[in-house]
């Protein structure tokens, strides 16, 4: 593994860790971004006075009907986390690195500026965006479980940590909750994240093969 193409694939190794911990699974951290949803009013109207309240008195207003919105969404983004392992797979196959993690990139991008430019008038949206982000995600993951392939007799220690990279990025959803109870806009964090489609751009074509990485890994074998 010693050689001129060491510090290439070390910076691979790296970047892809970041990648999967930054951006692949952020699904997972819902329930911290339901909570910003909520204080802007995110199908709010769904909300009915709770029950046998009489028209001058508050109280707590019944949102169950809130609640299982944002559960649908929710689910759905989960459903497509799983059944699109299979398409994305074969996108990779048949497509290889380079268009698939133009259309991962394609997905996450569209899905973070949506939720950036979503008020509560247009909250419906997410339906849309939540998956779409699930979508770039796994595409995300899976462009980068190759890159164990590199580094031939630890390539499973890291495939097992790019997903438990990918579990742990649930915690970005919790970031930008703290963010956000710090005055930092939900629109500013997933600008932020849309932003970022530059950095996953130049390591598609600077840090990633065109096709894919062989195992095993042949002598000489060059990339980027």
């Amino acid at each position: 593994m010693a050689g001129p193409g060491l510090p290439l694939r070390v910076a691979t190794l790296l970047t892809g860790l970041l990648e999967c911990l930054g951006f692949a699974g952020v699904l997972f951290g819902w329930a911290s971004l339901v909570f910003v949803f909520k204080t802007e009013h995110y199908f709010e109207e769904l909300c009915e006075p709770e029950a046998g309240l009489l028209s001058n008195t508050t109280g707590q207003a019944d949102c169950k009907a809130q609640d299982e919105r944002f559960s649908l969404i929710f689910t759905l983004a989960s459903f497509m986390n799983n059944f699109m392992t299979f398409p994305t797979g074969y996108i990779f196959d048949r497509f290889k690195t380079t268009v698939a993690r133009l259309l991962a990139i394609f997905f996450y991008t569209s899905a973070t500026l949506t939720i950036a430019f979503t008020s509560a008038g247009s909250a419906w949206l997410l339906f849309l965006a939540m998956p779409a982000l699930t979508i770039g995600g796994i595409l995300f993951l899976i462009t980068n479980l190759q890159i164990g392939n590199l580094f031939g007799k630890h390539r499973s220690t890291i495939i097992t940590l790019y997903n438990g990279a990918f579990d742990s990025s649930s915690a970005v959803f919790l970031i930008i909750k703290l963010l956000y109870e710090q005055d930092i806009s939900l629109r500013a964090s997933f600008i932020f994240l849309s932003a970022c489609s530059v950095w996953h751009v130049g390591r598609t074509f600077l840090l990633m093969p065109r096709g894919h990485i062989p195992y095993p890994l042949p002598p000489n074998y060059s990339y980027g």
